[in-house]
């Protein structure tokens, strides 16, 4: 299955991935950087999924999320009729749940099913019982329930049914994580949280200020980055998957389920300037948690809680997406030296206080602890954006976001009354100015020994790009982005 064929759905704890077929393939609970049950992803049947389709039927005819939701409404025609699968994961009460509801369409549609849960990244076959007419099944920390009216037929270390569902009859799958050690977890209603969870996720959509013609792409992109919230702390991951190549068959395969302050901070920015200050405001607080201490120990990336020890480890049992070897689960750039996120930390702050959020002593105490430190550091040589695993160099991006931190420091403490050593400040942001556009313009690196400027530039798209763009644009064609235009008189703009 193609990376791009696969989709997400999410909880803002945890994420699925569903694929085109119809078989969720990546499931880590009961957080984004916990073990996965289904790994099928990095790895093959062996390694755990679960396959819901038309029988006879290897692809869907379409799908497309409901609404402004992450509900995911997957469609299976047929010569007899159509069926349409609905996946989600339900905002969490208690334990993570992941639902899939089969509803009849059309005719009538013969149904197929199977399951394979394999704990541990793939590795743990666990022991499956049937309790009260559900499955559950067990392996070391981890226990599953699943409840559903379908009979699930064991053997062969999997469980599959078949069933037909008819025009308006609706058919659930409910699968349910919770510690082994713990009771078994309270059923919920599939029915009922489908509407709860399609309603939630359209009333944090409604939210979006930004008014410009691409609304509908921002708005899904501003979904898929709210799906990477870990709620209960307010950090946000890079990713939810580990280990999908950079290149297919490659080695640069990495671990992006932790939370990078720089890939954070962008987000920070993008939630702001589509009205989520709320949001914007948790990612703040658990920033200054996870950095709290002597700048010198800050980290590039953090866990989803401000973990701090995120030791990388390969898992030789998996093959590797499309043999992409090997599997890693944590991330060694954590140690790294990357003079950028000084920078990119400082700026997002700044500019969040400039789009609302309120500014305190606290915040402040930390920011003037970091720009101390790069006073004395900003000269060094990093790993840089790129999070290079050899020598450090001179990144010329890292040198730019170096002077942009002593910038938004300078007219920071400017603009709030604070006191501080501005004239320092400004003069090191005069200088490193300075140096960049003598040395380093317009390439990523420069070698002070041979004075040769080396590299080039790349840039990527995201979703924040996506959004970010939109915005420029509409702001070109000059519409109004966020809320209504301010009233007119005369035919001139109000001034107050």
């Amino acid at each position: 299955m193609r990376i791009e064929d696969y989709a997400l759905v999410g909880d803002t704890q945890s994420a699925a991935l569903v694929g085109r077929n119809g078989s969720v393939d990546w499931l880590c609970l009961p957080r984004f950087d916990s073990p996965s049950c289904f790994a099928r992803l990095l790895g093959d049947e062996s390694n755990g999924f679960w396959r819901l389709a038309a029988a006879g039927r290897d692809t869907a005819a379409r799908r497309a999320y409901v609404g402004d939701s992450l509900v995911l409404a997957t469609d299976w025609e047929t010569s007899t009729g159509t069926a349409r699968v609905l996946d989600f994961m339900p905002v969490r009460s208690g334990n993570p749940d992941l639902v899939r509801i089969v509803e009849g369409l059309s005719g009538t549609v013969d149904m197929t099913t199977e399951i394979r849960i394999r704990f541990d990244y793939g590795r743990i076959v666990p022991w499956v019982r049937r309790t009260g007419g559900h499955l559950h099944a067990v392996g070391g920390p981890d226990s599953v329930w699943i409840h559903s009216p379908v009979h699930l037929q064991g053997g062969y270390y999997r469980h599959q049914a078949a069933f037909t569902v008819s025009a308006g009859e609706r058919v659930p799958f409910v699968f349910t994580w919770h510690p082994s050690h713990q009771p078994r977890p309270k059923a919920i209603d599939p029915l009922a949280e489908l509407g709860l969870t399609i309603r939630l996720w359209q009333d944090w959509a409604a939210r979006c200020g930004y008014r410009g013609p691409w609304r509908d792409a921002v708005v899904r992109s501003l979904i898929t980055l709210k799906a990477l919230t870990y709620s209960p702390t307010g950090g946000i991951v890079a990713a939810p998957t580990t280990s999908l190549p950079e290149h297919l068959g490659g080695v640069r395969n990495w671990d992006y389920r932790y939370c990078w302050l720089r890939d954070a901070a962008m987000t920070l920015d993008a939630l702001l300037r589509a009205g989520y200050v709320e949001e914007a405001d948790a990612w703040r607080v658990w920033l200054l948690r996870a950095i709290a201490g002597r700048p010198e120990d800050h980290q590039i990336m953090y866990g989803v809680a401000g973990e701090r020890r995120l030791p990388e480890t390969t898992l030789d049992w998996l093959p590797g997406y499309e043999g992409a070897r090997p599997v890693r689960i944590g991330n060694g750039a954590a140690g790294q030296f990357q003079l950028d996120v000084y920078g990119q930390v400082v700026n997002a702050l700044y500019r969040a206080r400039k789009q609302g959020m309120a500014p305190d002593d606290y915040t402040w105490a930390l920011l003037v602890k970091g720009a101390e430190f790069l006073e004395r550091n900003w000269d060094r040589p990093d790993e840089g954006l790129w999070e290079v695993r050899g020598p450090r160099r001179h990144f010329v991006h890292s040198k730019v976001m170096a002077w942009l931190a002593m910038s938004r420091m300078t007219r920071g403490a400017a603009e709030l009354g604070r006191t501080g050593p501005f004239e320092r400040w400004g003069a090191l942001r005069d200088r490193i100015h300075a140096e960049v556009c003598e040395k380093g313009y317009l390439a990523e690196e420069y070698d002070p020994r041979t004075h040769r400027q080396l590299g080039n530039f790349p840039q990527a798209f995201s979703h924040i790009h996506l959004i970010r763009t939109a915005q420029a644009l509409s702001g070109a064609a000059a519409r109004p982005l966020y809320g209504t235009p301010p009233p007119t008189t005369a035919g001139r703009p109000e001034t107050g």
